[in-house]
């Protein structure tokens, strides 16, 4: 079985180029923050199917209950985590420039966490294969 069947680790390489194409369209509306009629993109973060993961879901799934109207309502395992941003509202300049290099660097920092984040857990699944097959 090649690596690449390993659900977990495709799924995560997935992440990994993700990241790394966004990093692009990040970079991209920094160096065009002084362009004339430039709006910033960013780019819908990857849909797992349900299929892909079903491996590690439980047989028997649990909703959560709202008891009370002021309780916080949990997502399921139903709803999605991955949402797109709206992005209805820019703070235009005089010259059409719509790129806000605070909201740019917060998102590139936060992309470059997790980037990280998911290239430990690429080398620590990798790291367990390798002790699993006592190549270690």
């Amino acid at each position: 079985m090649p690596i690449s069947d390993i659900p977990i680790l495709s799924m995560l390489r997935t992440r990994l180029e993700w990241h790394q194409e966004r990093q692009r369209v990040l970079a991209e509306n920094v160096a065009n923050a002084d362009t004339a009629n430039f709006r910033p993109r960013d780019l819908s973060q990857p849909k797992f199917e349900p299929t892909q993961v079903a491996m590690a879901t439980p047989a028997t799934q649990v909703a959560l209950a709202q008891t009370q109207g002021g309780h916080i309502s949990g997502t399921g395992l139903s709803a999605s985590t991955f949402r797109t941003e709206s992005r209805g509202q820019y703070e235009v300049r005089p010259t059409g420039n719509a790129v806000s290099l605070e909201d740019q660097m917060m998102k590139i920092a936060a992309n470059q966490m997790d980037y990280q984040a998911a290239t430990a857990l690429y080398t620590r699944s990798l790291n367990l294969l390798k002790i699993a097959l006592g190549k270690r």
